[in-house]
């Protein structure tokens, strides 16, 4: 037993957390997720917006008060829907280049301004919005006005600038990349308009970004305008693999392999959620808009922590909960005590480190399967249409049931859905825990 798990855990040392740790420290991962990060203030009050104009269709009571009330106001109240999750792709373009230029000057040692970075990143990102269309040989931008589909002089428009919304995160994360390695290409092999010393730092940092600034212009000029000859855009094109993945992550199967790879990380001790979900983030954010439309899509918004690892990485809140109660141990009982209330708000490193989960061999296995077990309850509730998708995005840790109940616009059977997949993966993890109890209080009592 003890050499099967020994293999194992060496399998994924080697497969798996080597590759995985290796692409956590690529420069472009970690500035996607700091742009992740900083994103989360800016869905979760959008979301908020949208609840309130969507209350009334999960509680038609309402509706006579919100004709005479919140109806009346809402183009004015959802302009904090728009400045947030409508201009989403801006603030991922923004921070992404500010974090990408830093790490870049930081770790390379060349003087880089990150502002500079942010706001070539933003220029390129821009450059890419309008639509275009060669008619005569002539570059156009496109006008159609009709009841489906409004663009107006290359800007398509939905309730803002479409492009600039979720749709519009992997172009400017790409944009980002192209606008700051060309900087630092042009600051390392010193082409750029060099300033005396007197002159004041903030002066002379722009006058550095004036040639990257011009080179970058004409690139994506050129790289847009050979696209848009062909019937397409940079836009479009960025779109197409990122779409094929987005595709991918809709599909029970492929679900089945993200939670895995998430959870087969933390077993040998990387934080799989944080690697994981930093690609992710873009995609379930896209999708949660495309719910909002009328798409009916689970793996979106906070799909992940709203029905999937309640209490944790895991999905330990069950485990969590009886360990308190119902533990032999004197050791599991003192830690659950000390686990269950972070473990309802989805904090749960008190157990993946004091249990400990990471390189247990009682514990690998519901780690495992619990979560996996309790994403497909989730995802066929949702796809069948028993319970309504994610439409707005939820603090992570927002407690059991209140978070599908908030990010599905009020639906109550999502707070019933997400007891029901706390129960599945509390099944799951009740006989290991019971034989890692048995063995615990064995050892205490061999100590006595």
């Amino acid at each position: 037993m003890n050499t099967e798990n020994s293999k194992m855990f060496a399998f994924l040392d080697k497969y798996l957390m080597g590759p995985m740790g290796r692409v956590s420290q690529f420069r472009i991962v970690r500035g996607v997720m700091a742009a992740g990060m900083a994103s989360i203030p800016f869905t979760i009050v959008g979301s908020m917006f949208l609840i309130i104009s969507v209350l009334p269709q999960s509680f038609p009571a309402l509706t006579s008060i919100w004709a005479a009330s919140f109806d009346k106001v809402q183009s004015l109240y959802m302009l904090g829907n728009t400045a947030t999750m409508g201009i989403l792709a801006l603030y991922f373009c923004v921070v992404f280049g500010y974090e990408y230029t830093k790490i870049q000057a930081q770790e390379e040692k060349i003087p880089l301004s990150p502002v500079n970075g942010a706001l070539l990143s933003m220029m390129a990102f821009f450059m890419c919005l309008p639509q275009l269309v060669f008619e005569g040989g002539t570059a156009t931008l496109v006008t159609i006005l009709t009841d489906d589909q409004k663009i107006i002089d290359g800007w398509e428009m939905a309730g803002g600038v479409t492009r600039l919304g979720t749709t519009g995160i992997f172009t400017a994360i790409i944009m980002g990349i192209l606008a700051v390695k060309i900087y630092a290409f042009c600051v390392k092999k010193n082409i750029y308009i060099k300033m005396p010393d007197t002159v004041p730092t903030g002066v002379s940092s722009s006058f550095t970004a004036l040639i990257p600034t011009a080179l970058l212009a004409l690139l994506v000029i050129v790289i847009n305008g050979t696209l848009v000859a062909l019937g397409t855009d940079i836009f479009k094109v960025i779109a197409i693999p990122f779409g094929f993945v987005s595709n991918l992550t809709s599909t029970w199967v492929g679900l089945l392999v993200i939670y895995f790879l998430m959870h087969a990380l933390w077993i040998v001790g990387i934080h799989g959620a944080t690697i994981v979900t930093s690609f992710l983030t873009p995609i379930v954010l896209s999708n949660m808009v495309e719910n909002q439309s009328g798409a009916n899509i689970a793996f979106a918004g906070e799909f992940n922590n709203s029905f999937v690892t309640i209490g944790g990485s895991g999905a330990t809140l069950g485990m969590v909960i009886f360990i308190a109660f119902f533990a032999k141990s004197a050791q599991l009982s003192a830690l659950g005590k000390a686990a269950i209330v972070p473990s309802f708000f989805n904090i749960n490193e008190p157990i993946l480190f004091g249990m400990p989960v990471v390189y247990n061999p009682y514990t690998a296995i519901p780690f495992f399967l619990a979560p996996m077990a309790s994403m497909s309850v989730a995802y066929f509730a949702i796809n069948l249409g028993f319970v309504k998708p994610p439409i707005a995005q939820v603090a992570w840790p927002t407690p059991i049931g209140l978070s599908g109940f908030i990010g599905s616009g009020g639906d109550w059977r999502a707070f019933v859905l997400a007891v029901i997949c706390a129960l599945v993966a509390f099944l799951i993890w009740f006989p290991f825990i019971k034989m890692y109890d048995g063995k615990l209080l064995a050892e205490e009592k061999g100590k006595a």
